[in-house]
Parts: structure tokens; sequence; C-alpha cells
């Protein structure tokens, strides 16, 4: 049965990957990014995040049987975790009152291994606090002392996220309404994000040292498109509150075979 999607970050990549993946299974997508999209919008400011949900909404017809929300950036910047935390999790909770009128709701958002990466504890405090004002200015100092540690923002939004998925998909917004809510995190992905960084020997070097892919390398978007449609289809009824690993083995490579010792 065709249903219908709103994702975001539908102009490129991952998003873009999933939303022609629905589209050709028979079902409407609603697109928002910057550009190139159904509704195009900020997602790094509040406003933003409001209009998208309102014009969504409304091409929508008011009714949404699913939201994947891909949309995010690797800046060393707080306009990082104001997209990647902010511009997933209040663009959900916004949609979720409607979501919830589906005869088969689901949620899913994108995360990444590099929320097992190095991190700002007090980044994540403040991001999992929901204090967007806090945030952007930690993010701001960080981003201050140089790229290196400005990068911080990315893997501390990105652990925020996964964090904000296992907890609320259990509550009565999410699971209470019968909403699975999931977020997958993949490892290296061929897109415009990393064309630069792969394109050279040196580069691709760095990058598995971080992100070691034994099963098949570096992925495409589709791969993650395939398990992102899955999530939100109505076949996945039990599934909630998981950050997946489509990582190729780096998550298994980097943290062996025991994540649940003390």
């Amino acid at each position: 049965m065709a249903r219908t999607y709103i994702v975001t970050g539908s102009g490129s990549g991952i998003g873009a990957a999933t939303a022609e993946l629905l589209r050709e299974r028979g079902n409407t997508v609603v697109g928002v990014d910057l550009r190139g999209a159904e509704v195009e919008a900020d997602l790094s400011t509040p406003e933003g995040r409001r209009t998208a949900v309102d014009k969504a909404l409304e091409l929508a017809g008011g009714k949404v049987d699913a939201v994947i929300a891909c949309a995010g950036i690797s800046a060393p910047a707080p306009i990082t975790v104001a997209v990647n935390y902010f511009g997933v999790t209040e663009f959900l909770e916004l949609l979720a009152p409607t979501l919830a009128k589906s005869e088969a709701p689901r949620a899913a958002v994108v995360s990444s291994m590099a929320s097992l990466q190095q991190n700002s504890p007090e980044l994540v405090d403040a991001l999992l606090a929901g204090d967007e004002a806090r945030a952007l200015e930690i993010g701001a100092a960080l981003a201050e002392q140089g790229p290196q540690v400005g990068y911080l923002n990315y893997p501390s939004s990105k652990r925020a996220l996964s964090r904000w998925v296992r907890r609320e998909s259990i509550t009565d917004t999410w699971a209470g309404a019968g909403i699975p809510l999931n977020a997958v995190a993949p490892g290296t992905v061929i897109s415009a994000m990393t064309k630069d960084l792969l394109s050279t020997p040196e580069g691709r070097k760095m990058v598995d040292a971080s992100v070691p892919m034994p099963l098949n390398g570096h992925s495409e978007a589709i791969v993650i498109a395939r398990l992102l449609a899955w999530l939100t289809s109505e076949e996945n009824t039990h599934t909630t509150g998981q950050t997946i690993y489509t990582d190729g083995g780096a998550d298994a490579t980097l943290r062996g075979d025991d994540i649940w010792g003390a």
C-alpha cells in the first residue's frame, strides 16, 4: 500500500537516495532541504523548522505515514548541532501529533558511527536538555579553538541524537502512539560530503583508520536508504529505540565483541 513520507535532506546524499527509492516503490514523498526540494527551508533555526513542517503538511494534504530525517552537516561549527540535533528532534516533535493519526506511523533518523567517537560531554548534555542557546554557545567555543576541536560539534550532535532516539522511543509520544522510532548509523558513505576526502590515497587512509569497514568498504547512499525504508515500513512493528550501525563492520571492529561489559 502506498504511503506518504516526509524526508529531510532530500536534495542530496542519503536523503536523495531515500526519497528516490520510496518514490520508485509507489509512495508519495515530500522532500525538505535548503534547496532542490518540494519544501525549501532552513532547519538550523526554530523558525525554519516550523515553516518546513507547515509547508510539508500542506503538501502532504495533512496526512503523513512516516518521517525520515536525513538532513545533516559536518562543519566544525555550531550550526552543525543546530541542524543535526534540533533540526531533527524538533522537526519530529512538531510532526508527531499528525504522524500518530496514521494507521501505521513510523519515524527514523540518520545518526552516524561518529556517535562513537570522542565528543564534548558538556555539549551532549546541553543538547539532551533541549537548551539550544547553551548548545550553540558551547559549539561556538569549540569552533574558536580551531577545526580539530570544532569538529567535536559533529560527533557530539550524533551521540546526543542516538541517545534522544533511545530515550524518547519508549515514551507516550512515540511508543504510546504506536510509532517505532529508530536511527541508522552509517560508516563512510560515498557522497558530496566525503568526495574530497576520499579523492586522495592520504585522505582514504585517514578515513579508513577512523572508520574501518571490513565488509565491502565504503557504501553508496542507497545502502542506507534501503534500511531507512524498511524501518519506516509497515513491516517494522517492534524495532524501536535502536541505532543500527550500517557501517561495514566499523562498530564491531572498534568496540569489539563485548559492548555490555562493565
